[in-house]
């Protein structure tokens, strides 16, 4: 190596070693905030009541990234800054017109034209939960239709699984899924009871619906039009007036001529 490309190294080198040893200058907290509000990425939220009590709901011009319940405000800002890694900050104006429609039950989710933020998840749990996002208030369909009904009818533990880890419950409907032998099953927002709750306030009637999966009743049969469909469908309270005929598989209702209902698209062979 000649002497100029040797003294170059060396300062090279040098200066390296110079910057290393400067000390390391944390960003103040302030930054992250002002950034994303400059460019119009800053996070905030809205509180609502629902029949469970009040929820927090995140949103920026992504769209609707978290739904949770917490204890107080200042609490939900923690969870959501520990998930997410921002912080978060109210929103001073109302929430608008199409959420408090949806969580009130006014206006059905699939017609709501919200927005979500669901980069954090995978593309199966996406298809899982925008397919949960279809089933209209007070009906409700097991963790086996939407596994079939995305193209992995296999993957009903892991449907379940997905659900479970819905970013946005209520206004993504997972409390409308239930478990394939027609029982309420568990619920991420605060438990069963709470499921129970959302259902009863949607007209779904969940003591109804676990009766009759107790007497083994899966499916209603309507014997003038003879299709068989899910207990909920269209509403559980004319089904049961209307629909005398009970069938306790796809199978069932098939040997006895029904054919499967197409708008709540039963499993021909459950």
């Amino acid at each position: 190596m000649k002497t100029n490309e040797k003294a170059s190294a060396s300062q090279t080198l040098a200066i390296a070693r110079s910057l290393a040893a400067l000390p390391r200058e944390r960003a103040p907290r302030s930054l992250l905030p002002a950034v994303l509000e400059r460019v119009g990425l800053g996070d905030r939220y809205w509180q609502i009541e629902t029949p469970i009590g009040r929820i927090y709901v995140a949103h920026s011009r992504a769209g609707i990234s978290m739904v949770s319940r917490a204890r107080s405000a200042r609490d939900f800002e923690k969870n959501f800054a520990s998930r997410f890694g921002r912080p978060i900050g109210p929103d001073p104006a109302r929430p608008p017109a199409n959420v408090r429609a949806v969580v009130a039950g006014r206006l059905r989710a699939r017609d709501a034209n919200l927005r979500f933020d669901l980069r954090g998840v995978s593309e199966f749990e996406r298809a899982v939960l925008l397919k949960a996002f279809e089933i209209p208030r007070g009906e409700v369909r097991p963790y086996s239709w939407i596994a079939r009904e995305i193209g992995h009818p296999e993957a009903v533990r892991a449907t379940g699984s997905a659900l479970a880890k819905n970013p946005v419950p209520v206004l993504i409907p997972c409390h409308r899924v239930v478990r394939s032998d027609g029982h309420i099953g568990n619920y991420s927002l605060g438990g069963p009871q709470n499921k129970r709750t959302l259902l009863e306030a949607e007209g779904a009637q969940p003591a109804t619906l676990e009766k009759l999966a107790a007497s083994g009743v899966r499916y209603f049969g309507n014997a003038a039009g003879r299709y068989f469909c899910f207990p909920t469908c269209g509403g559980i309270g004319s089904l049961m007036r209307e629909n005398r005929v009970h069938f306790a598989s796809g199978r069932e209702a098939i040997a006895a001529g029904y054919h499967p209902c197409g708008d709540c698209r039963p499993a021909a062979v459950a």
